[in-house]
């Protein structure tokens, strides 16, 4: 991993997720009022879609500009794991616990967490984009879920 992969990494451990869930302390997203709404927009066919369509971009992204660096996706893909999968499943545990959480929301954490430090690794290639401000959004405290509108244009849903 790199340098900036590790400082994400380090920001993410550092912040109290989830400490801000249901706060409507920001004008920047829809922000829902229960752990129930925001589990039905995570598990969306269309909430997925979005989020498999930004990483298969920013593939093709960096594809087009150094496909040497590609090959090395899957290798990457599995060392950060070994770091994002227990920083996640820490980050996760008391909110699973204490709110009776299902296990796709720990999958789309895990998800989120993974594509995050993916595109800080290639950073250099591709600007880091549509995980890289659902970070912005961990950090702060709440959980990136959903999207209203057509993307890109429309709003983004947190809890």
């Amino acid at each position: 991993m790199n340098q900036t992969t590790i400082l994400t990494l380090q920001k993410l451990e550092a912040a109290n997720w989830f400490n801000h869930v249901s706060h409507a302390n920001t004008d920047r997203a829809i922000v829902l009022k229960s752990w129930d709404e925001a589990i039905a927009h995570c598990e969306s066919v269309e909430w997925e879609n979005l989020c498999l369509e930004a990483v298969n971009n920013y593939q093709a992204r960096i594809r087009e500009r150094q496909p040497d660096r590609l090959k090395s996706w899957n290798d990457l893909v599995s060392e950060i794991k070994q770091v994002s999968m227990p920083l996640v499943k820490s980050k996760t545990a008391s909110v699973i616990a204490d709110n009776g959480l299902p296990k796709v929301f720990e999958d789309v954490v895990q998800w989120d967490i993974l594509h995050v430090c993916i595109e800080a690794e290639y950073g250099d290639v591709y600007p880091p984009g549509f995980y890289a401000s659902q970070a912005y959004w961990y950090v702060n405290g709440h959980f990136p879920c959903g999207w209203r509108g057509d993307f890109p244009q429309g709003t983004l849903i947190v809890y």
